[in-house]
This record gives C-alpha cells, sequence and structure tokens, in this order.
C-alpha cells in the first residue's frame, strides 16, 4: 500500500465512520516501532506503522486508522482526546477502532539468576553483572541467556 492509498483509505473512512471530512496528511512512517500509529497535535497529521498492514492486513490496520481518527476529530472539536478520556473511550467504541496495536515486532528478555537465592530476573534490557546484584539479597548475578517472543 502507497501513501496515497493509504490517504484515500483514511478519508474514506472518516467519513463513513465519523460523518466528518480529514483534511490532514496521513502517511506512513518507518520509524514507528511499538505504536499502529500517531496523531499530531500541531499539524492535525496521521503517521501509521507500515508494519500493521504488512504483518496483519487491511483489517486491523482500519482499526487503527479508527483509533487515530478518534483523536484528531476529538481534538479538533476541543472534546477529550486522550486515552483516558470517557468521550474518547466512546468514540472508540462506536466506531469499532482498536484500543490496542497488536505486537509487532519480537520482544527479546535478558535471563539472569543470582548466585546466592537462585531467584531468575528477566530485563528487556541488559544488566552490568559488574554494577548491580540482586534485589532480594544483594547476590551477585550471571547472565543465562536471551529468549526472543
Amino acid at each position: 500500500m502507497t501513501n496515497q492509498e493509504l490517504q484515500a483509505l483514511v478519508e474514506k473512512i472518516s467519513q463513513e465512520s465519523f460523518h466528518q471530512p480529514f483534511c490532514h496528511q496521513a502517511r506512513f512512517n518507518s520509524r514507528l516501532k511499538t505504536t499502529g500509529g500517531r496523531y499530531h497535535l500541531k499539524s492535525h497529521d496521521l503517521d501509521f506503522n507500515q508494519l500493521v498492514y504488512e504483518k496483519y492486513g487491511k483489517i486491523e490496520l482500519i482499526k487503527v486508522i479508527k483509533h487515530e481518527l478518534c483523536h484528531y476529530h476529538l481534538h479538533l472539536t476541543g472534546r477529550g482526546y486522550q486515552h483516558k478520556d470517557s468521550e474518547f473511550k466512546q468514540l472508540l467504541k462506536l466506531s469499532g477502532g482498536s484500543r490496542f496495536t497488536p505486537p509487532l515486532g519480537k520482544m527479546s528478555y535478558q535471563v539472569y539468576r543470582c548466585q546466592t537465592c537462585q531467584q531468575e530476573i528477566k530485563r528487556r534490557r541488559k544488566i552490568n553483572t559488574v554494577r548491580y546484584v540482586c534485589g532480594s539479597c544483594q547476590g551477585r548475578l550471571k547472565f543465562l541467556k536471551t529468549i526472543e517472543m
């Protein structure tokens, strides 16, 4: 899918689901890694992660588009556009958008074991085992393996 096709799709969904036009720019942003889309408050543009389309297809992309259009239309009308606002939650439910993006990339965890109490510790980021110790017993940590999920 190209950016022009995405723009046309966003305009169509905005008109059909929200009965309001989408008058700004929609495009794919390759720098998005963990989120499905982003609404820019200042420019009112929408960015979307192309991995959602490639990995899950058009149906999931439409749900992400509806989510971002909820932010867009609520912000432009001066109503509660944040995830915590009840107006946002109601409009999202009405439009059929997704609350969360499905997992896009593989997550890797580093597994460490305390040499004193044998407790296993999973971390996303690597730990300097010379500097950091076990939080329970202050024993030394040993790197075991990396897990891909």
